[in-house]
């Protein structure tokens, strides 16, 4: 999830709200975070 603060955008984790990234200056930034942290998350599994 991206949350907009005073310092920038921050990626937070959905269930415990921990910060997975930020501060970034645009939301695109934040963006291309999460779909790294998605991708990774799904991949953990395969080893």
């Amino acid at each position: 999830m991206i949350v907009k603060r005073k310092a920038g955008y921050f990626v937070l984790s959905e269930k415990t709200k921990r910060n997975l990234g930020g501060p970034y200056k645009t939301r695109e930034e934040a963006v291309k975070r999460l779909r790294q942290v998605e991708f990774f998350k799904r991949r953990r599994g395969h080893w």
